[in-house]
């Protein structure tokens, strides 16, 4: 179940302390995390249920640690010139997602990291894409390239025709303002196909 408490909001130092604070609880009960107050439910006598929601907001707490590491590593690589490079952050991002998300890492002429945006959200099995928007988001950071990239809750990593049509429609828009598309990664249960490695880009 994907825990849906947003922790995205929370600062290091406070994520640090609510896993702090969960440790704690272990010994204590459900001690409340420093700046999570509002998610917490109320003290109570340990129970199963109790149990089991503790250790999945320490896991989402843990992982948005690891997200924000995973990230940081990605922006301080001087090339991103392989799927294997994105490969590790991308896989993080994607883990446990219920949901389809779209993600498009903006790179320099260098293929230097600029950014990397989660630029659309969808449901269980599909998300709409608008070239537009990532046309836009790619003057924006005056990107000379960016990398594609979507996860199938499903579990299924094989391309759909649908992704396949996607992606040609970006390559297409985005040529048109001189940004390359240097590959799109389809991401599922811990796999991943890279376009760019059989010959779809």
């Amino acid at each position: 179940m994907e825990n849906t408490m947003n922790y995205s909001r929370f600062n290091r130092a406070q994520l640090e302390a609510a896993l702090l604070a969960d440790v704690a609880s272990a010994r204590d009960g459900l001690a409340q995390p420093v700046g999570c107050e509002e998610a917490q439910p109320p003290a109570a006598p340990r129970t199963g249920r109790l149990c089991r929601a503790l250790l999945r907001r320490r896991l989402a707490v843990a992982r948005e640690l690891l997200l924000r590491d995973a990230h940081e590593s990605l922006l301080a690589q001087p090339h991103v010139d392989s799927p294997a490079a994105a490969r590790e952050y991308l896989r993080l991002h994607f883990a446990q997602l219920l949901h389809e998300v779209f993600v498009v890492v903006f790179l320099d002429a260098q293929n230097g990291v600029l950014a990397c945006e989660e630029v659309f959200r969808g449901t269980l099995t599909q998300t709409s894409v608008y070239p537009r928007e990532i046309v836009r988001a790619a003057l924006w950071h005056g990107a000379a390239a960016c990398l594609l990239a979507h996860n199938h809750p499903s579990g299924a990593a094989e391309p759909s025709r649908a992704d396949e049509l996607l992606t040609r429609t970006l390559r297409d828009a985005l040529a048109l303002v001189d940004v390359r598309v240097v590959d799109h990664l389809v991401f599922a249960a811990g796999r991943f196909v890279s376009f760019a490695e059989r010959g779809l880009i």
